[in-house]
C-alpha cells in the first residue's frame, strides 16, 4: 500500500484567488483588477461617488462584429447626475485600462456605495492620568522617553 505524500499548505491567496476570479467573472468582469484598482483608474472625485457592480456584455448577433459591452455603476442618488455627465471620462478610462474598446457605455443602479472607511485610531489615555504616571517616574534623562513611559503607564492603568 502506498503511503500519502506529505501535506504541503497552499497560500491562502491561491484558493481565494480562485473563487474570487469565479465570483467576479460571473457578473462580467474578466478579471478582478478593474473593481480593486477603482479608485486608481478613476480617481479620488470619481472613485468617491461611483463603483463598478457588473459588465454586461451583449449577445453576438451572427458574424456581426461584437458590440462593446455595459459597465453598470452603482452611484449614490444625489451624485447620479454629475456621474452621468462624466460617462464619457469614465469610458475612455476604463478602456484605456483594460486595453482596448471593451465598453461602450455606462448605466446607473442608484444605491447606497459600501463605504470603506478606516477605523479612527484609539483615544489615548486623558492629559491627568499621563501627569500622575510621569510624577511617579525616577530619574529618566530623556524627555521623549520619559514622556512616552508615561503614556504607556497610563495606558496600562486605564486597562
Amino acid at each position: 500500500m502506498n503511503k500519502p505524500g506529505p501535506l504541503t499548505a497552499k497560500p491562502l491567496a491561491a484558493i481565494l484567488g480562485r473563487t474570487l476570479d469565479d465570483a467576479f467573472a460571473r457578473q462580467g468582469f474578466a478579471s478582478r483588477e478593474l473593481v480593486l484598482r477603482w479608485a486608481e483608474i478613476m480617481g479620488a472625485e470619481i472613485a468617491a461617488h461611483a463603483e463598478p457592480v457588473k459588465i454586461q456584455w451583449p449577445r453576438p448577433v451572427g458574424d456581426a462584429p461584437p458590440e462593446p459591452a455595459t459597465l453598470v455603476l452603482r452611484v449614490e442618488g444625489p451624485t447620479a447626475l454629475e456621474i452621468q455627465h462624466a460617462a464619457d471620462v469614465i469610458v475612455a478610462r476604463v478602456n484605456r485600462f483594460l486595453g482596448w474598446n471593451a465598453i461602450g457605455r455606462i448605466a446607473l443602479r442608484q444605491a447606497p456605495l459600501r463605504h470603506r472607511e478606516t477605523p479612527a485610531p484609539p483615544a489615548g489615555p486623558p492629559a491627568a492620568a499621563i501627569g500622575q504616571v510621569e510624577a511617579t517616574l525616577g530619574d529618566v534623562a530623556d524627555d521623549n522617553l520619559r514622556a512616552a513611559l508615561a503614556r504607556l503607564g497610563a495606558s496600562v492603568k486605564k486597562t
